[in-house]
């Protein structure tokens, strides 16, 4: 109830923006209400929201068009996006105004990046999964080419990773991808599961589990949403944690044989 108050408020003040902020705070505060949670901060966390949100879209224009043209693929992949958020026409328009924002050649990301640093750059996880997202939208179109890649490196040394554990990021992030639709059919699956779990075949098993734990925590739908993560974003996550699952099972059932 409070989040559609909270909205309606929100886009009557401030507009579309005003909208998404008051639909946040008030699923914050219809959550807490729900289970009894006491000491949240909805304003801060709300603000967060709103900051990854804008953060995103104008990021992904960046990306797109980062190689000189948007492929079909890409833009599917926003629309898709978009379309899991619910949006109205208006507020559809509003976001593909940010897109087109970050696609222009001309356009500066890097005040972008720093307010994003300001809001949300003491989460660890909210920087990783801005990271992760990102890399997603990269691969929709089937490879990461050279100018994306150094783009994302680029974005990544702003939200404080070297290109050592940028590459780790992307190389986990990949392998991870392979084990989508519940299944692991190709021939270097156990290698690529290793690799999306960021270890190798010399690690022991307690490593193994470590490294899987870590993972599956960072990916937490309700440890995210805490720290400022759109709900409407936890799906991204979800399917990460997936993979990571499969990817784990492979190895364990591997190494009991």
């Amino acid at each position: 109830m409070f989040k559609l108050v909270c909205a309606l408020l929100g886009y009557y003040f401030f507009g579309f923006f005003g909208a998404l902020f008051g639909y946040f705070l008030g699923s914050i505060i219809d959550r807490s209400r729900a289970y009894g949670i006491g000491g949240i901060n909805p304003l801060s966390s709300g603000n967060r929201q709103k900051i990854f949100l804008e953060t995103v879209f104008i990021l992904q224009g960046k990306l797109a068009k980062a190689d000189g043209h948007i492929s079909k693929q890409e833009i599917a992949h926003v629309e898709q996006f978009i379309q899991k958020l619910g949006m109205s026409a208006e507020h559809r328009q509003n976001v593909i105004t940010l897109f087109k924002q970050g696609s222009n050649p001309e356009y500066d990301i890097e005040p972008t990046l720093r307010e994003f640093m300001s809001v949300c750059g003491h989460t660890h996880h909210l920087r990783q999964m801005l990271l992760v997202y990102l890399i997603v939208m990269a691969l929709s179109d089937g490879n990461i080419v050279s100018s994306e890649e150094r783009l994302l490196i680029s974005i990544a040394h702003h939200l404080g990773y070297d290109e050592a554990a940028f590459r780790q990021m992307l190389d986990m992030v990949l392998n991870q991808s392979h084990f989508a639709g519940g299944q692991a059919t190709s021939a270097t699956a156990l290698e690529d599961a290793y690799k999306a779990l960021g270890v190798n075949k010399d690690n022991t098993d307690q490593e193994i589990k470590h490294a899987y734990r870590k993972l599956m925590s960072q990916y937490h739908p309700d440890k995210l949403m805490g720290q400022g993560l759109p709900e409407d974003m936890i799906a991204v996550a979800t399917e990460q944690a997936k993979e990571v699952q499969i990817a784990y099972d492979l190895i364990t059932k591997s190494r009991k044989q």
